[in-house]
This record gives C-alpha cells, structure tokens and sequence, in this order.
C-alpha cells in the first residue's frame, strides 16, 4: 500500500501530533548523527517537545559548539556593520573626490584662458601670479637642461679628442691644432730640412747632363 504524501501543517489530533513528533525526532537524532559521522562534521540538535521536555544531540560538546556559534554570530554581525561603514565611508570619499576633480579642471580651464568671464579682479591677479610663477619655473627648467646638454657635448668632445690623439699616435701621424680643418702630417715631414746632394742625369745613354743642387 502506497502512504499518500502528508501535508505540510500542524496536525489537529493530538494522540496523531505526539505519534509523529516521537517518529521524527528519532529520525532527526539518528540523521544528525549519521552526518556527524559519515562526514566528520560538528553538529548540535536541540528539540523541544509540544510540552517543553529537551531533547539534544552533540557529536562533541553541546556548550562548546553553542560557544562556537555565539562567536560566529557575533563575528558575522560586526563583519557585516564594518562592511556598511566601509561603504559610507567609501561614498563619502568618492563624493569629495568629484568635488576635487571638478574643482581642478575648473583651474585648469582658467589657467588656459577659458571661462574667466566671471572671475573677479582679485582672481585675475592670482591667475596672473600663478602663470608668472610657472613661466619662470620652465624657464629655470630649460635652462638647467641647457647647461646639462652643454656639459655632455664637453664631455663628448673631451672623449673623441683623446680617441683622436690615441689613434694618430698608433698610425705615426700628428694632430693640428686646428680641430676643425684636421690634416695628418707625417712626422718626417715635421723634422727639420737637411741638405740632401742629389745627381740626376738627363738625357739619352750617350749623352747625359748632370744637374746638382
């Protein structure tokens, strides 16, 4: 014979009330054991019958398992209270950040010129100041980049005057003195001339002129 399925509401006959409550809660205690067992699981069951008489499970300790989820409970509530005034706090400081942005690009604008059509005398001036401030600021700047640039080609120069002098020395020529216009000299020709006598005979086998110096 197949059970018909029970309704989900209090049962008014209270002989059929007390047989089903006797019937699940052995059921209840035997699942919350099996659980606690197969699946290695803390578990804490407490019932209270229609006429107040307790019934518990515990598969460790009924009071240390209650400790442990008044700790739980009670981390999850401040969690949870943290996390909202992170939120506030959060919005709050997104609120003043837009406040910020919307401020400088309002500066950035009157800086470049735009929108100074309602701004009063006192903020022209301050403006003017401001652009004055930041002209002579690039000016320093460029001219400190100026002289760094002006450095590095001493230095560079400095190098490639020494690699020259190196590299006439090992092929045996002499620098000028003139950077500019470099010629290489031999040294024989930067020693003094000696009188060198020399004879040469001009013409044809049979008949020859001797020339000397």
């Amino acid at each position: 014979m197949v059970r018909g399925k029970t309704q989900m509401r209090r049962i008014e006959n209270a002989t059929s009330r007390q047989v089903t409550f006797s019937k699940r809660r052995n059921g209840l205690l035997k699942k919350a054991f099996e659980l606690s067992v197969l699946c290695d699981a803390e578990v804490g069951l407490i019932v209270f019958s229609p006429r107040g008489k307790l019934y518990e499970f515990a598969s460790s300790s009924m009071q240390k398992t209650i400790e442990r989820y008044q700790r739980y409970s009670k981390d999850v509530n401040v969690n949870g209270k943290t996390m909202e005034q992170n939120v506030q706090h959060w919005k709050y400081d997104a609120a003043q950040m837009a406040k910020k942005i919307e401020l400088l690009e309002t500066t950035k604008r009157k800086l470049l010129g735009e929108g100074l059509g309602t701004c009063s005398l006192e903020e022209l001036q301050h403006i003017e100041v401001q652009l004055e401030r930041s002209l002579s600021n690039i000016r320093s700047r460029k001219n400190l980049l100026f002289k760094e640039q002006i450095e590095q080609l001493k230095e560079k120069e400095r190098i490639l005057t020494e690699e020259n002098e190196n590299l006439c020395k090992r092929c045996g020529v002499q620098p000028t003195q003139d950077m500019s216009h470099r010629e290489i000299v031999p040294y024989e020709q930067t020693s003094q001339h000696t009188e060198v006598v020399t004879d040469l005979f001009i013409g044809r086998g049979d008949t020859c002129y001797s020339l000397q110096p």
